[in-house]
């Protein structure tokens, strides 16, 4: 998917309703590489493309007054994406980013950091005055992606995860979004 190692060979860009498809495909693949042992693999085998594309095309045809989605691509297909918007236990001027994946191949090469980056200023630019974004207990690289940037971590919780079952989450907070967004 991702070819060449430097990060200006990516763009950041805010989705839009064209752009469902190819966010389905790189949630999609993203989550396959990702959860691999973490989550059923009954679950991610099921997992559809048509089915998340209807849920994206929904969601940037109809988002909300504070929300985001940033898309990332290379020269050839979008890689990856965040969404954002007011924080799921609406604490005042806080933000979440609900979501934030690439394909493997766009990893380890600070796009990653960009989308947070930007996703957060997107984000402060709302009104957000603090961040939180939620990882799966288990997902040690992307916990240790989130400690490296300045999240504080929360105790761990637990939340019904995809597919049934109940899975472990710990939330990482930048009580000032400006740390992140500059």
């Amino acid at each position: 998917m991702a070819h060449g190692s430097a990060l200006s060979q990516f763009v950041v860009f805010p989705a839009g309703p064209a752009d469902a498809e190819a966010l389905a495909r790189a949630h999609v693949t993203s989550w396959r590489q990702t959860y691999r042992g973490l989550l059923p693999d009954a679950y991610l085998a099921r997992m559809s493309e048509a089915a998340h594309t209807r849920r994206f095309a929904h969601l940037l045809l109809k988002p909300g007054p504070d929300d985001v989605t940033l898309a990332a691509a290379d020269r050839w297909e979008i890689v990856g994406y965040a969404q954002g918007g007011p924080s799921r236990r609406r604490a005042p001027g806080e933000a979440e980013i609900a979501t934030l994946y690439l394909v493997r191949e766009a990893q380890g090469r600070g796009l990653g950091s960009r989308l947070l980056t930007d996703t957060a200023r997107a984000l402060a630019a709302h009104g957000a005055t603090s961040l939180v974004i939620s990882v799966l207990r288990d997902n040690f690289a992307a916990r240790g992606f989130y400690e490296h940037l300045g999240g504080e971590p929360e105790p761990a919780r637990q939340e019904p995860g995809p597919g049934g079952g109940m899975f472990y989450e710990v939330a990482y907070r930048w009580a000032d979004i400006r740390t992140l967004s500059g």
